[in-house]
């Protein structure tokens, strides 16, 4: 499937960052996880450099857990700047969004824990709303998503195989950007939906809403790192946490 052909143009990022970490405990007991260096890079450095690189410095950084870490963050880029998510600790990332709703049009939305090893795939340019994706032909519990004619038909949170492996980057336009804010707001004040992925509100809850398609990447280009498992496989030096038996 071809890349979007050109007609939006990204003006802003979210960059979630609010997050635990738990899977990647004891490491992020004292460091929030996109900022635990993976081979001497952080990995919202990487992000933020490859938003910069697209020429995307309007930034927003949702944090929450430790968010003292990431003040010097607005000093080192010029044009990022801190949201607080007070519920980070209590809701899913339904909240992280809600608290940066009002930054949604035209923008790009994207987690703060991967490594972007191409920069393209970060790319401004794009014909209509939707994520970075991946084929796969082989199992995946990763969120799998079905498309027609360029066209995402379904979403299964369960994985599977033989589709569109969801990425967390995705581009949203203008009049999607505003949908997407009310939609928050719908679920996050008036139905209390709290334990829910921000992702369920377009893709599940109000699907016939939005026309998402998707923006093809290769195996490679960016890597998502969950566990301490993964991080160790990336950066052996993480090996002397396994068991949990040091805390630094």
């Amino acid at each position: 499937m071809a890349e979007m052909e050109k007609g939006f143009a990204v003006k802003r990022a979210v960059i979630m960052a609010a997050g635990i970490g738990k899977r990647m405990k004891p490491v992020t007991d004292k460091i929030p996880k996109p900022l635990v260096p993976i081979q001497g890079i952080r990995p919202i450095d990487s992000v933020i450099h490859g938003l910069h690189e697209n020429g995307i410095r309007e930034i927003y950084v949702v944090t929450g857990y430790l968010r003292e870490q990431f003040c010097g963050l607005e000093k080192q880029y010029p044009g990022l700047r801190l949201i607080e998510n007070p519920h980070y600790d209590t809701c899913n990332n339904i909240s992280s969004l809600y608290a940066a709703r009002d930054f949604l049009e035209n923008a790009m939305i994207l987690d703060g824990d991967q490594i972007i090893y191409n920069k393209s795939v970060l790319n401004p340019r794009f014909s209509q709303s939707g994520y970075n994706c991946v084929w796969t032909e082989d199992e995946t519990d990763e969120w799998i998503l079905n498309v027609e004619n360029g066209n995402v038909t379904s979403c299964c949170k369960a994985g599977g195989k033989k589709g569109w492996q969801l990425y967390s980057i995705s581009r949203w336009t203008k009049e999607d950007g505003r949908k997407l804010k009310r939609h928050l707001e719908e679920e996050f004040e008036e139905k209390k939906n709290w334990q829910i992925y921000w992702d369920e509100v377009a893709l599940l809850l109000h699907p016939d809403a939005y026309s998402l398609g998707i923006w093809e990447m290769k195996q490679g280009d960016v890597a998502e790192v969950d566990s301490l498992d993964q991080l160790i496989a990336f950066d052996c030096s993480y090996q002397k946490f396994k068991g949990g038996g040091i805390h630094e």
